[in-house]
């Protein structure tokens, strides 16, 4: 199959997908229609009308002013007529446009939060957020214009050829066969843009990721003196997108004058031709004004359809990104037999057991190969190696942000595959090294997976990890509004107040990935007080790079390679004199 069939096909299943978030709505097409009938029936009589009243006062001296009158009155009816026809079909075509769009959005939105991490987490933020944001945009405004203007355009050509050949049957074939080139531009101008606005949404995609990347780690960029190199990342991205814009609004401007072209074709055929019928007295003058007037309403549309081509064509192209999107395979969904883990039977319970696990991002490089463990009720676990051996990894599958590609994780003898994924993640509380805050109050911050907690509840969790004293200094105590991410908040303050939010819900199984890492060790001896409190009683995985704060582990897990190589106790691994001592000592210089 040739690249134009297949972007051929590509078009017809994009627009067969559009018409079926349009079904719902097809009441409001019908009289959208209908509407659009009889405002250009109305359009189309006006004519015959002015016509009429030109016939009354053609001849000199003889006037027809008593004729003139009910004329004049039916022509104020027919525009009333069709003003508020217009308006009626302009607020049916907006109801579907924004409708269908609003449904799209939501269905995008509720797809993103389906779609497994590793979608997420292999894409630009700002390419995705470009589909969702700004090719549904370009798809609202293509589709409106198509609503708006293509029905009229369609019925006005159809209506006026009707109206033409009641008038003058020989005039209008002279109509009808320079027709063909309005057609033919039509035509040749759709082919041209719609690959060029698909590689300008695409390029756009781009330049929202690239911006979105550099906004968000502006530090970074500053401090490393990579400010010269994202401008020539921006200028080639920019340059692209300049290329593929100024192709697409090329061959779009050619609809103008083409259109036009074509018009004065038109008005030139109808003009002659009727002109040599009015001298035989075929026509007449009235008649010719109503024939001249019919082929300038019979061309506009032409004119007008042109142009909304290469809007749909450039909405076409916007809708088979977002398509694209949503055809993304979301998470495998829940069993129809699956178990909720209710809470009060996890902290009765839980035992986890890994089997013969293997996992890996790349199958052709293997991570996690044969991970066997035992993890009693209330036992506090201590993951431990070097970068990339998989210890965020184990975390992720714990938690079923990833699948295991075989073998089985079971929590009190249940697979996880077996557990809905909502109550299997409610039954931890997870405090993870990068931090994540919502634009809003700190209250609502902390209070995040428990909307319903009290304002006492809150401070009382935001004292127990020692957050308090802080947000009392700002501006609104609790109230205060932050930005997304945590605004002007230390690293050390927004760790805090995830650490608040765990404490707040007291879930009956723990993650702690790195959770003190952004705190100053005063404040990191109390939190860790805390925690210690906390994990009392609650199985625990703490991921750690600093082994002063995991000596007080039950088991601390080795893992190298995706393996765990040892497991004990700290003074057990110390005296083994294995890896754990070498990590150990090297961190402490300790001989």
């Amino acid at each position: 199959m040739s690249d134009r069939e297949t972007l051929r096909k590509g078009q017809k299943n994009t627009l067969k997908r559009v018409m079926e978030f349009i079904k719902p709505y097809r009441v409001y097409v019908v009289f959208s229609l209908v509407f659009a009938v009889i405002t250009v029936a109305a359009t189309l009589y006006a004519p015959i009308v002015t016509g009429q009243a030109i016939d009354l006062i053609v001849d000199m001296g003889n006037v027809d002013f008593y004729g003139l009158k009910p004329l004049l009155v039916r022509f104020f009816i027919v525009i009333l007529i069709t003003a508020l026809t217009q308006w009626m079909m302009s607020l049916c075509n907006n109801k579907i446009t924004y409708q269908v769009v609003m449904d799209i959005r939501t269905k995008v939105f509720d797809h993103l939060n389906r779609l497994p991490l590793k979608y997420v987490d292999n894409r630009q933020y700002g390419e995705v957020v470009s589909r969702v944001v700004n090719d549904v945009d370009q798809f609202s405004e293509g589709l409106l214009m198509g609503f708006t203007q293509l029905f009229t355009g369609i019925v006005t050509i159809l209506g006026t050829l009707l109206f033409m050949v009641l008038v003058n049957i020989k005039i209008t074939l002279v109509v009808v066969v320079i027709t063909p080139v309005s057609l033919f531009v039509a035509s040749f101008i759709a082919k041209r843009t719609y690959n060029m606005f698909r590689l300008q949404s695409e390029s756009r995609g781009s330049m929202t990721a690239l911006v979105d990347e550099m906004i968000g780690n502006q530090k970074i960029v500053q401090a490393f003196g990579y400010e010269d190199d994202a401008i020539r990342r921006f200028d080639m991205i920019n340059e692209e997108l300049t290329g593929y814009s100024l192709r697409a609004i090329f061959f779009s401007s050619l609809t103008n004058p083409c259109t036009r072209f074509v018009n004065g074709l038109v008005y030139a055929g109808v003009g002659v031709a009727g002109a040599l019928s009015a001298i035989h007295g075929g026509l007449s003058i009235g008649q010719l004004s109503c024939f001249l007037s019919y082929a300038n309403q019979y061309t506009k549309p032409f004119n007008e359809i042109s142009g909304v081509i290469t809007e749909v064509q450039n909405a076409i192209a916007c809708a088979a990104r977002v398509f694209e999107l949503l055809d993304e395979a979301v998470e495998e969904p829940d069993l129809a037999d699956s178990i909720v883990l209710k809470k009060w039977d996890v902290a009765k319970k839980s035992n986890i057991t890994l089997k013969h696990v293997a996992f890996s991002y790349d199958k052709e490089k293997p991570l996690i190969k044969d991970l066997n463990l035992k993890v009693k009720k209330g036992q506090r676990v201590a993951i431990v190696g070097p970068t990339g051996c998989g210890k965020s990894t184990l975390i992720n599958l714990l938690m079923r942000f990833y699948d295991i590609d075989s073998g089985s994780i079971l929590i009190n003898g249940d697979s996880i595959y077996k557990i809905t994924r909502d109550s299997l993640r409610n039954n931890y509380g997870m405090v993870l090294q990068e931090t994540w805050l919502k634009s809003g109050t700190i209250a609502e911050n902390i209070a995040y997976g428990n909307p319903q907690a009290t304002r006492e509840e809150i401070v009382e969790a935001a004292k127990a990890c020692h957050a308090h004293s802080f947000i009392k200094r700002m501006p609104q105590g609790y109230d205060t509004m932050i930005g997304e991410d945590g605004g002007s908040l230390s690293q050390g303050q927004k760790q805090l107040l995830c650490i608040a939010r765990v404490m707040l819900e007291i879930p009956p199984m723990l993650i702690l990935d790195e959770a003190t890492s952004s705190i100053d060790t005063r404040t990191e001896v109390k939190v860790q007080n805390a925690f210690a409190k906390l994990m009392k009683g609650r199985t625990s995985f703490v991921v750690a790079h600093r082994l002063s704060t995991i000596k007080e582990a039950d088991v601390i897990l080795v893992m190298k390679d995706g393996d765990i190589i040892e497991q004990g106790s700290h003074e057990a691994l110390l005296e083994k004199n294995g890896f754990y001592a070498k990590l150990y000592y090297s961190q402490y210089r300790v001989s």
